[in-house]
């Protein structure tokens, strides 16, 4: 089951908006991949975080907007 912005792994929980649903996207789509979860949740969370730093203020703006 995809997770989404209500029901996402519990080390997602502190993370600010943007970088959890880019998290979440990124972690949803190495499990379409076949990543086991315990591999795709640290994995997904370092690439959240390096694209957040990486990110211009509109596209963090745009995450943020995305619907669920």
């Amino acid at each position: 089951m995809p997770w989404d912005t209500t029901d996402y792994p519990a080390s997602f929980k502190n993370l600010e908006t943007a970088v959890r649903k880019k998290a979440i996207d990124i972690a949803n789509a190495m499990i379409e991949d076949g990543y086991k979860e315990g591999q795709a949740i640290p994995i997904a969370t370092e690439q959240a975080k390096k694209w957040y730093d990486s990110a211009s203020e509109h596209e963090r703006n745009q995450v943020v907007q995305m619907s669920d």
